[in-house]
């Protein structure tokens, strides 16, 4: 059985009041260790009105709330965490406006010297990508499983493999040695819908 654990991101862009059952259900259907609440080029209100809904619904499940790019809304609005980018907010900054308890996690992209610099900083986990061609962003880069391997053997700090991850291709992550898969497009988009997709995962991870 292997120790990695899903870790879903919600899609590009969607009503957050139709998109909670949907949600509810994906995170009733197996083992979620977290959401990413993910809205690119939306007004803040709308990340607040979609956190407000969702953030409730995801903690009740003992599953963690993670807002992307918006350390200072993840406090404001109880979140669990920040995820950023190397284009956001810097580490130490998303640190100081979240808290000592809140998760912080670090895009490193293909790049060990990025995933140094995030682990040493403090960050809770680093995440490596793309793995595979991704629909859901613009992926500058594309990882090799090997770097997970690397950073097993280097570091205690969790790391996310993410990027074009299916349940069909992500066997290979596990084995590198994966601790979370970041899934969007491979849940969300699955042909058998978001529960099945999740069922999947649960099956994949626990074998």
């Amino acid at each position: 059985m292997s120790d990695c654990r899903l870790y879903l991101i919600t899609p590009p862009a969607f009503d957050p009041q139709a998109f909670a059952p949907t949600l509810a259900a994906a995170l009733d259907a197996g083992d979620v260790a977290c959401v990413q609440l993910r809205l690119k080029d939306v007004p803040d209100d709308a990340v607040r009105r979609a956190a407000d809904l969702l953030r409730p619904l995801v903690q009740a499940r003992d599953v963690a709330f993670i807002l992307n790019d918006r350390p200072d809304l993840a406090a404001e609005l109880g979140c669990d965490g920040v995820h950023i980018g190397q284009e956001d907010t810097p580490y130490r900054q998303a640190r100081k406006l979240v808290g000592p308890d809140a998760i912080v996690g670090v895009t490193c992209h293909d790049s060990r010297h990025l995933a140094m610099v995030a682990g040493e900083d403090g960050a809770d986990y680093v995440a490596f990508g793309a793995f595979f061609p991704t629909q859901t962003k613009d992926a500058p880069t594309r990882a090799d499983p090997e770097i997970l391997r690397w950073w097993q053997e280097m570091m205690e700090i969790p790391c996310v493999a993410i990027g074009g991850i299916t349940v069909e291709n992500a066997a290979p992550l596990v084995d590198a040695g994966a601790d979370f898969l970041a899934v969007c497009g491979g849940v969300w988009s699955h042909p058998d819908g978001p529960a099945a997709a999740v069922k999947a995962f649960t099956t994949l991870l626990a074998g």
